[in-house]
């Protein structure tokens, strides 16, 4: 069945230090568990604006959790887009789409030695279960066919494409490297070629030293 997508509602809330307004939007078409919103941020080019698909992390988003690089990435984005002008899509896709007791249950496999992909296919669920088609939908709901795009990875601007989007630019975000997230960040580089270089982080870490 085709879904149709288009925008419910839309309302502005001051956000981060009060003095910043994101105009929040909600969808129609998305079922009740996967209320994906966009957040629209400082003045979007109506031609081709700067986007970020942030799929949900509620350990790190809200709790600032250090196993991964979510909340960094999340907050990055956020200054960005204000600076920029764009939208930020926040996708209802916890512990990358298998929800967040089973990502729990992943984090217990990781302390013994699996990887998060690892972790994933031992728990019978995909390495990563989500899908970045509802973006192309919220995109084209809020009129952007041509965007660029915060991301380092591959996937999202491939679905996009795949999606009818046309991502003029691939903006790379930060590397956020704790002592707690290394294999982390490093399995997200050799297993789904994320464009995370670590080496360049270290080296430039201790050239800073």
């Amino acid at each position: 069945m085709v879904r149709t997508v288009t925008v419910r509602a839309q309302v502005v809330i001051p956000i981060l230090d009060g003095e910043t307004c994101g105009t929040f939007y909600s969808f129609t078409g998305f079922d009740q568990a996967h209320e994906h919103f966009a957040i629209g941020l400082g003045s979007p080019d109506p031609v081709c604006p700067v986007v970020r698909l942030h799929s949900e992390c509620i350990t790190g988003d809200v709790f600032g959790s250090q196993r991964c690089d979510c909340g960094q990435q999340l907050t990055e984005a956020l200054g960005r887009l204000t600076a920029d002008g764009g939208y930020l899509l926040y996708l209802r896709q916890e512990g990358r789409g298998i929800g967040l007791y089973a990502k729990l249950d992943a984090y217990l496999l990781q302390e013994q030695g699996l990887d998060t992909f690892e972790a994933n296919r031992q728990l019978r669920h995909p390495e990563d279960a989500r899908s970045f088609e509802c973006a192309a939908e919220m995109l084209r709901a809020l009129g952007v066919r041509r965007c660029r795009l915060i991301t380092n990875n591959p996937s999202k601007a491939a679905d996009l494409l795949a999606g009818g989007i046309e991502v003029a630019e691939v903006l790379p975000t930060g590397v956020y490297l704790t002592r707690h997230n290394r294999r982390y960040l490093e399995a997200k580089a050799q297993k789904k070629n994320h464009a995370i270089d670590l080496r360049r982080h270290d080296q430039a870490k201790a050239n800073v030293a």
